[in-house]
C-alpha cells in the first residue's frame, strides 16, 4: 500500500435517507462505521440481516428499538450511551422519539437487509 494513502485523512460520505441521513466514516476490510441521524418521529425499516452483524451506540436523542427473536418481541427505550448488539437474523427497527444520532459499527455486508415493513415503500428490497 502507498505510504501517502496510509498516512492521510480519509473522507466521509453522507447518504440521504427518507428517515434522515447516514454518514459513513469508516470502511475497512472487516468493518464499517456509520453515524445514523434519525429525525424525530421517523423509523427505519422493520428488518433483519442474513450475515451482517452490528452494534449500536446512541450518541444523542431518544429512540425506541423494537427487537424480535422468534416469537418474542420487545420495545426497548434507548437514551444516550445505550448500547445494543444486533446479531444476524434478529428482527429490529429504530424509531426516533427526538432527533437522534446513532453510532453503528458493523461487518461489511452493507446491502444485506431484508425489509419486512417500511413506511417509505421499500419493503422487500435492499434499496437505500
Amino acid at each position: 500500500m502507498d505510504v501517502d494513502a496510509i498516512l492521510s485523512f480519509r473522507g466521509a460520505s453522507r447518504v440521504v435517507k427518507p428517515w434522515g441521513y447516514e454518514i459513513i466514516w469508516a470502511r475497512a476490510d472487516a468493518y464499517v462505521g456509520k453515524i445514523l441521524h434519525i429525525n424525530a418521529g421517523e423509523s427505519l425499516s422493520l428488518q433483519y440481516h442474513v450475515r451482517k452483524e452490528e452494534t449500536l451506540y446512541l450518541l444523542t436523542g431518544e429512540l425506541e428499538l423494537t427487537v424480535q427473536w422468534q416469537e418474542e418481541r420487545r420495545v426497548l427505550q434507548m437514551t444516550p450511551a445505550s448500547v445494543f448488539h444486533v446479531p444476524p437474523r434478529l428482527i429490529h427497527r429504530m424509531t426516533a422519539i427526538t432527533d437522534s444520532d446513532v453510532l453503528e459499527v458493523s461487518t461489511t455486508e452493507t446491502d444485506d437487509v431484508v425489509r419486512l415493513e417500511d413506511r417509505y415503500g421499500r419493503e422487500g428490497t435492499s434499496a437505500p
